[in-house]
C-alpha cells in the first residue's frame, strides 16, 4: 500500500518505518529540512531503540523517503497519516495549529480519494473538526473530491516504541465507514497474525479511548506514589506492599512503582487535556485532577528528602550533588517533564551545585538547561560522583542498577545516595555502610 506519514517525531517516524518493514511504500512529509537530510542519509535525529537500524534498511531499499513537499508525499498515497506534535498550551489544553494547518493543506492538495488519519493524540471531536477544515478547502477549490477522516490512536511507548508497533496490543480504528475500516484493517493485518487485533468503533470513542488509557496508567501511578508517602508516615515498606496488592490479578504489578512521578511527552499533556475537555463539557474530572496533583507535588519529593537532609547542616547551598538521570525514563533520550529538571531547578535554585550525568540525554539537556546557574552536565557516569556530598538516582537506566559501590564510596564526600527509582535494596545498602534514603520505605541513616 502507498502510504503518506506527515510529521516525523516519535510516532510518525515509528509508523513509517514499521509500515515499511512490512512492504509498504511510504513516504514521510516533515518542514524541517534539516531533518529530512538527517533521515534521506538513514540516520535518525531522536533516541529509540531499533529505530535507526529499520530507518537506514528501508530507505536503502527504497521503500521509505522523505520530502518536505505535502503534494509528492500524498500524491500516490490511498492514507494520509497526520503524526504531528499537539503541544500543551498553558491553560493544559491541547494546541492543534499544526494538525489544522496540515488539514488544510491536504485539502489544497489532495487530487484524489483519501483516507486521512488522525494518529496524532488530540482532543475527543478532533475528526469532525478536521473533516471540516478539508471539506471548506475542497468546498473553495469547487473540487468534489471523496475522503475520511479516520481516528486511529498510537499507544507506543517510548524506549520500547519500535517493538510496540510491530507487536501491538490492540489496534484501534475510529470510523463509521466500513471501507475506510476495510483498508485499514489491511494495512495493519501483518501486525496481527496471531490474533484478531484490530478494534473498530465510532471515531469519538476512539478518540477518547487514547486519553482514558493513558489516564488509567497515570493514575495507577499516582496511587502507589501516594501509597508509598503513606508508606513512609506509618513505617510501612512500599516494596512489600506493591508485592501484595500486584499478586491481585484485577490489580497486576505493571505501572505500580514508586518514584519520583510520570514525565515525558503523553502523560502530562494527556492528563491535562482531559480534565480541560472535561470541563469544557461541564464536568469537574475530579479524580483525574487528583492524579495530576499527586505526580505535581511527586517530582518535588526527592528534593525535599535532599533538602531536609543538608537542613541540620546549613542547607543545600554550597553543597554539591550527583545527578545520575535526567531523561523522564530509561532507553529515551526524552526530557519533557522529566522528573529531574524539577530536582535541578529546585535545588540549583537554593544554591547548590550540581552535576549531572544521562547515558543519552546530555545533549538535549544542554539545549535545555544547560544554562542554569550552578548546573553541570557531563558526559562519565563516575566523574560527577568526584567530590559530591550526595548521589541520587532519578532515571532507572539498568547501568545504574548495579553499580561499583565501593567506587561511589570511595568518590563522594561521603556515603549518602537518594535512590528515587528504588532500585537498591535498604538492607544492602546499610551492609555497605552508605546512609541511604528511597520511596515508600525507612531510610537507611
Amino acid at each position: 500500500m502507498n502510504v503518506c506519514i506527515v510529521g516525523t517525531g516519535y510516532v510518525g517516524l515509528v509508523s513509517a518505518a514499521c509500515f515499511a518493514e512490512m512492504g509498504n511504500n511510504v513516504h514521510c512529509v516533515d518542514v524541517n529540512p534539516k531533518v529530512v537530510e538527517t533521515l534521506r542519509s538513514g540516520k535518525v535525529h531522536i533516541y529509540e531503540p531499533g529505530l535507526e537500524d529499520l530507518v537506514k534498511r528501508n530507505t536503502g531499499q527504497g521503500r521509505l523517503r522523505f520530502t518536505t513537499d505535502l503534494a509528492e508525499g500524498m500524491a500516490d498515497a490511498r492514507v494520509v497519516f497526520i503524526t504531528v506534535g499537539t503541544p500543551q498550551r498553558e491553560d493544559g489544553s491541547c494546541d492543534l495549529r499544526f494538525v489544522d494547518a496540515v488539514a488544510r493543506e491536504i485539502g489544497q492538495r489532495m487530487t484524489a480519494p483519501k483516507i486521512v488519519v488522525d494518529k496524532s493524540t488530540v482532543p475527543v471531536g478532533t475528526a469532525d473538526h478536521v473533516r471540516s477544515i478539508i471539506a471548506g478547502e475542497l468546498a473553495a477549490r469547487k473540487a468534489d473530491i471523496a475522503f475520511d477522516v479516520v481516528s486511529n490512536p498510537e499507544f507506543l511507548k517510548e524506549g520500547d516504541a519500535v517493538n510496540d508497533f510491530m507487536k501491538p496490543d490492540r489496534v484501534i480504528v475510529g470510523t463509521g465507514d466500513e471501507g475506510s475500516a476495510k483498508v485499514l484493517r489491511n494495512l495493519y493485518s501483518p501486525f496481527a497474525r496471531s490474533r484478531e487485533k484490530l478494534i473498530v468503533m465510532g471515531v469519538r470513542s476512539a478518540e477518547m479511548t487514547k486519553y482514558a488509557a493513558n489516564c488509567m496508567l497515570a493514575t495507577k501511578i499516582s496511587f502507589i506514589n501516594e501509597v508509598a508517602n503513606i508508606c513512609e508516615r506509618v513505617g510501612a515498606d512500599v516494596s512489600e506492599v506493591r508485592a501484595g496488592i500486584g499478586s491481585d490479578s484485577r490489580i497486576g504489578y505493571s505501572f505500580i512503582y514508586p518514584g519520583v512521578g510520570y514525565g515525558g511527552s503523553c502523560f502530562p499533556k494527556d492528563v491535562k487535556a482531559l480534565i480541560g475537555t472535561a470541563s469544557e463539557h461541564g464536568y469537574d474530572a475530579r479524580l483525574i485532577r487528583a492524579v495530576d496533583e499527586v505526580n505535581d507535588s511527586q517530582k518535588r519529593v526527592l528534593a525535599d528528602k535532599v533538602r531536609d537532609y543538608f537542613e541540620p547542616q546549613g542547607g543545600v547551598a554550597g553543597k554539591t550533588l550527583a545527578i545520575w538521570g535526567i531523561a523522564f525514563k530509561a532507553n529515551t533520550d526524552d526530557i519533557r517533564e522529566a522528573s529531574a529538571i524539577e530536582v535541578i531547578k529546585e535545588l540549583t535554585a537554593r544554591g547548590m551545585k550540581v552535576r549531572a550525568f544521562d547515558p543519552v540525554a546530555t545533549g538535549r539537556a544542554r539545549e535545555e538547561i544547560g544554562h542554569l546557574e550552578n548546573l553541570s552536565i557531563e558526559d562519565d557516569q563516575y566523574a560527577v560522583l568526584d567530590g559530591a556530598d550526595a548521589l541520587a538516582v532519578i532515571t532507572d537506566w539498568n547501568q545504574f542498577r548495579d553499580p561499583d559501590f565501593e567506587r561511589i564510596k570511595a568518590l563522594l564526600k561521603a556515603p549518602l545516595i537518594f535512590d528515587g527509582r528504588n532500585l537498591y535494596v535498604p538492607s544492602r545498602m546499610g551492609e555497605a555502610g552508605f546512609a541511604y534514603f528511597s520511596i515508600g520505605r525507612k531510610p537507611v541513616a
